[in-house]
């Protein structure tokens, strides 16, 4: 398992290596300066436009400039903010749990939803119940965000007033941010004193809308998976010979062939979560959800250079990081992928450098 765990960590610098590479050169395509963008046009005097360039480091040749980025990123620095003129990985980290947040409720919607789903229709193949969900997840799958997004706040905001229609929290509501998430500052001593569960149904109810919008695909995608791998499942020699012994068919599909179903949809899960941090940009710009999607398409409009390079880079690690501990959960659960590194370790610990050599037994003559 080290070996494995080693063995993917090396991929992480190259990836990251491509990921600065390319937020740090097509960031530059977009029409725009920066410069002219924060002194305005009346401010667009050519001696002030020329003295904040240079203070921005933004006259040196372009080639500089990225390696000065990247010096300096090897140092835990990303720079400053062009608008707040805060340090971004503080701006990153102060957002990036409202981003988690939203995205660790849409998977949880999207399982709980799929895997039924899947099994159901993987149990009535062929059948009414097969064809409505699997048409249903196409739907699902094939609906935009926005458009989504918008209908969901038409019909729950608008039309019948049950959800906010923005936001994470009511702003009656004056909580301190321990942790970030708000599901969980929520409940803590402080505010559950001075204001009780209250703040904590309202962020409930802030997050109902969004989570749903980002997790139709996931769950779409779940849903198929599911379908397909329980199907396999049920055809194999095992869940026959279960069936033989007299095993309820509840018992049947549920811990003999779920269990074994659920082994590639751990590697589906690992590409929907990374899916759905992207799909955050989407998404929180329409519900105005404060985290890492929104503030990155306020930088972007902004010319935020520091702010989109970095925002960049960090998703691309976090996805990096999810995949390699999706591939790590793998090889935990399928006793094949075990047997497979065993084997390739003893082959590593039986290098020829380690074998004695051969002993001369002489001439039998």
């Amino acid at each position: 398992m080290k070996n494995f765990i080693l063995k993917r960590s090396k991929d992480l610098l190259p990836t990251l290596i491509g990921v600065s590479l390319l937020s740090f050169f097509l960031v530059r395509l977009i029409p725009g300066d920066p410069v002219m963008l924060m002194l305005g046009e009346r401010g667009a005097n050519p001696e002030v436009y020329m003295e904040m360039k240079q203070k921005l480091g933004l006259d040196q040749p372009i080639i500089f400039q990225y390696f000065t980025f990247i010096a300096k990123a090897f140092q835990g620095d990303l720079g400053e903010s062009l608008i707040s003129k805060t340090s971004v990985v503080e701006e990153f980290f102060s957002r990036f749990p409202a981003t988690l947040e939203l995205g660790m409720a849409s998977l949880l919607f999207a399982l709980t939803f799929g895997i039924p789903f899947g099994v159901i229709a993987a149990v009535k193949r062929n059948g009414f119940l097969d064809y409505f969900l699997m048409t249903m997840s196409l739907v699902g799958y094939s609906m935009p965000i926005f458009w989504w997004g918008l209908i969901l706040i038409i019909t729950f905001s608008l039309n019948l007033g049950l959800t906010p229609v923005s936001g994470r929290l009511n702003i009656i509501y004056d909580i301190d941010p321990v942790t970030g998430f708000y599901l969980i500052d929520t409940l803590l001593p402080s505010t559950l004193s001075h204001y009780g569960l209250k703040p904590f149904f309202s962020s409930l109810a802030h997050l109902f809308l969004p989570a749903i919008a980002m997790g139709t695909i996931p769950l779409a995608v779940i849903a198929r998976m599911t379908r397909s791998s329980m199907i396999d499942v049920l055809d194999e020699d095992y869940i026959r010979t279960a069936k033989a012994r007299g095993i309820s068919a509840h018992r049947i599909i549920l811990i003999h062939a779920l269990k074994n179903a659920l082994i590639p949809i751990i590697t589906v899960l690992g590409l929907m979560f990374g899916s759905i941090i992207t799909g955050a940009i989407l998404t929180e710009s329409i519900f105005s959800w404060p985290g890492i999607g929104k503030w990155l398409v306020s930088s972007i409009t902004a010319r935020d250079y520091p702010v989109i390079q970095a925002g960049v880079l960090f998703i691309a690690t976090f996805i990096v990081l999810i995949n390699i501990g999706v591939d790590f959960l793998y090889t935990l659960v399928d006793p094949r992928m075990r047997k497979e590194l065993q084997k390739v370790n003893k082959k590593r610990a039986a290098s020829p450098t380690d074998k004695a050599p051969p002993q001369n037994e002489g001439d039998p003559l």
